[in-house]
């Protein structure tokens, strides 16, 4: 195993048959070598050193036993950007940049003429969707929390790294800013929503490597849009738009919380890309 190609194809071969992904043997070339792909791919026949090489085959062998291929790596891409992860945050996801898609879109017919609007992330986790949206547009002025310190420390870098200037507060749900009576435009969420049920059913990739406590709420996955629906009065201006991520078949059931909580709430269930409800936008005056 002397040359890449030699290197691509045991990796193949033994991810194939551990039943993992084949194609990520040539993500971990890439990180371990430092090429990019299609680079790597032009230099099929050049050795690997005996470095590279030790590391890639200790790499083969995390993602062979179930370590997700980003916390490897140590980086996944959101938005177009390269955020840093670890185990402490869930991997952010193609799904939630349709959320952040619609936010963004949906402000502007909310908010048409303010200058400047303020805009919590509840459980910002590695801070993707926070980041993404100061960068995204400087009209917003983003505070995120999470109730997870070294979630935050790992949000706090991502900011850091991307030059993005978001404000980080430490506790559960909406608790920092009732505590501090600060009120805001926009509240967006992604919370732990997969019910206990459904947890069976997921890829021990997921299961056993991403943190729990980020992807569940240990019951029917609606304990916290419950929640929210309680504390939302306490943070809300007089006008708020609500975004929320949520489960392929949740769209009903949190429609219906927001208009028994909200009964004049406009609210809106948007499919993602695959057809199945991902995103509830609602609008609070």
């Amino acid at each position: 195993m002397k040359t890449v190609f030699e290197a691509l194809s045991w990796a193949s071969s033994y991810l194939t048959e551990a039943g993992r992904d084949k194609n990520a043997a040539e993500l971990l070339l890439s990180n371990d070598t430092g090429m990019e792909r299609s680079k790597l791919l032009a230099s099929l026949r050049e050795p690997v050193g005996e470095d590279e090489l030790y590391r890639f085959k200790r790499h083969v062998e995390m993602h062979k036993e179930g370590i997700p291929i980003q916390y490897i790596i140590g980086k996944e891409y959101f938005y177009g950007r390269e955020f840093f992860v670890n185990d402490d945050v869930l991997i952010p996801r193609p799904e939630t940049e349709e959320v952040v898609y619609h936010l963004l879109e949906k402000q502007k017919l909310v908010f048409p003429a303010e200058e400047r609007l303020s805009v919590l992330d509840i459980g910002t986790g590695s801070g993707a969707i926070a980041v993404t949206l100061a960068l995204e547009n400087e009209r917003l002025s983003v505070s995120a929390a999470d109730i997870s310190k070294e979630a935050l420390q790992v949000a706090e870098k991502n900011a850091k790294n991307l030059g993005a200037d978001v404000r980080f507060f430490q506790g559960d749900l909406l608790g920092p800013f009732i505590s501090s009576g600060e009120k805001a435009d926009i509240i967006v969420s992604n919370p732990p929503y997969i019910s206990e049920e459904e947890m069976a059913g997921l890829s021990d990739i997921v299961r056993f490597h991403e943190p729990l406590h980020a992807l569940t709420d240990g019951g029917d996955g609606l304990k916290f849009y419950k929640r929210f629906m309680e504390e939302l009065p306490l943070v809300i201006k007089d006008k708020a738009l609500v975004v929320f991520e949520i489960g392929y078949n949740q769209g009903k059931a949190v429609k219906e919380l927001f208009c028994h909580s909200f009964p004049n709430a406009e609210v809106e269930v948007l499919k993602d890309i695959n057809g199945k409800d991902r995103t509830v936008c609602a609008v609070i005056k």
